[in-house]
């Protein structure tokens, strides 16, 4: 096996294995082999943690592109040396593959091989696959703990040129256990509006688990999104989610990635019923339109009066990032009987508004205003598609909090000088 400091050299971009596929061990190999080397470039999409390269000893000689940023990284963040790359999450792929990002060395966290050689990318293909694919070096972390999973996620051994073998237990990101009144509502509303066959996109969080808890009673429900997460495997084992009437990829639970707790990574260990694709496919508007009744599920930082959507910063401030929200958007509002759905409590958790006259100065607008249909919260829900500025207003205005309505109807007013 060639040894490691033999390939590493200043100036390399690197890319990382992301979520909840970050290759803990392998990183602090890299870094501790790179101290004399300076101007790395360390790519990827958000990383559970603090891995060792984004710490600040390492980090002020070599640079951090953020694709996504995490909770982890969020108050890290100097726009220089830990920046952000706005792109949407079908497009990173041929992004990578054209040659516009060359990849020097990817770091993968991969399941065992089988008897034939082959190890799989496990619960991270999103991205991966196209960095794997189109890396000089392919250095890999072999974890036992690593669920061997179904798609498009074999990797040979003989593409790796450096391995280290592990047994660590992957990060848990907890389903939510919150289950306020608040909470509970804007899931009760968001599934009112999902139909008997939907095929659904969710996330992760207080609010998808929400709605998950509210589907009981539906049928025929199938799952074709980005992340798979523990609320999913509920409404699988009870039947709620058969994937029967999806189009592509009929009795296949899709997504790019998978990420919970130990629940959702042993239920997708050698299940041949959940696939992963790389995001190029599972999040492209055209494939998802292909599936009928496509409900997709996002959440907002902030909306304006108007329907625009900031879901990637708090002002300048980049908490999150594009993903695959616009994707979705658009590719559920192509699909037959679709529908999209921005969620959000209409204030924060420190009583903020979310439902602002104007977005805050620097705010990114992530889904722009044509193209929001469903907005929800714990008041109810706004249908904007197709409806003049004043309309949405009006809609937007219904179902924010009560206590907001006289200010952002005077606000309003006041913008658009009504007198």
């Amino acid at each position: 096996m060639t040894a490691l400091k033999s390939l590493l050299s200043s100036g390399q971009r690197i890319f990382v294995h992301g979520q909840s596929a970050v290759p803990y061990r392998l990183i602090e190999e890299v870094v501790q082999c790179s101290s004399d080397l300076k101007d790395l470039e360390f790519i990827h999409l958000h990383v559970e943690g603090r891995p060792a390269h984004t710490l600040s000893e390492f980090s002020k000689k070599n640079r951090v592109n953020n694709l996504f940023v995490g909770p982890s990284l969020r108050d890290q963040m100097d726009y220089d040396r830990l920046d952000y790359t706005p792109l949407f999450l079908s497009e990173i792929p041929a992004f990578i593959k054209s040659g516009r990002c060359p990849i020097d060395i990817a770091l993968v966290q991969v399941s065992p091989p089988d008897r034939f050689g082959y190890c799989t990318l496990g619960v991270s293909v999103d991205i991966a696959r196209a960095a794997v694919d189109s890396a000089k070096v392919v250095l890999a972390q072999v974890n036992s703990n690593m669920p061997r999973t179904y798609g498009d996620s074999l990797i040979h051994v003989s593409k790796f040129r450096y391995v280290i073998e592990t047994n660590n237990a992957l990060p848990e990101v907890g389903s939510s256990d919150i289950s306020t009144d608040v909470i509970e509502k804007i899931g009760y509303h968001v599934a009112s509006l999902i139909e008997d066959g939907a095929t659904l996109q969710l996330g992760i969080g207080a609010v998808p688990d929400a709605v998950l808890r509210c589907l009981n009673g539906h049928r025929h429900l199938g799952v074709h999104s980005e992340l798979c997460s523990d609320g999913v495997v509920t409404l699988l084992e009870s039947g709620v989610i058969d994937n029967s009437q999806k189009k592509v990829h009929a009795g296949k639970t899709i997504a790019s990635f998978v990420q919970g707790t130990k629940k959702i990574y042993e239920f997708v260990n050698a299940n041949p019923s959940v696939e992963l694709y790389p995001s190029d496919y599972v999040n492209s508007p055209a494939v998802i339109a292909r599936n009928p009744k496509v409900v997709a599920i996002n959440s907002a930082v902030e909306i304006d009066l108007t329907g625009q959507v900031c879901a990637d910063s708090i002002g300048h401030h980049i908490i999150s990032g594009v993903g695959g929200q616009v994707d979705f958007v658009r590719g559920s509002a192509m699909s037959p009987g679709g529908k999209s759905i921005i969620a959000v409590t209409s204030r924060t958790k420190r009583g903020v508004p979310r439902i602002v006259p104007s977005l805050t100065l620097g705010a990114g607008v992530v889904t722009t205003r044509a193209d929001v249909h469903y907005v929800v919260t714990e008041f109810g829900m706004a249908d904007l598609h197709g409806k003049t500025l004043r309309q949405r207003a009006q809609q937007l205005l219904s179902i924010a909090h009560p206590d907001d309505r006289d200010a952002l109807s005077a606000a309003w007013r006041r913008i658009y000088d009504l007198r």
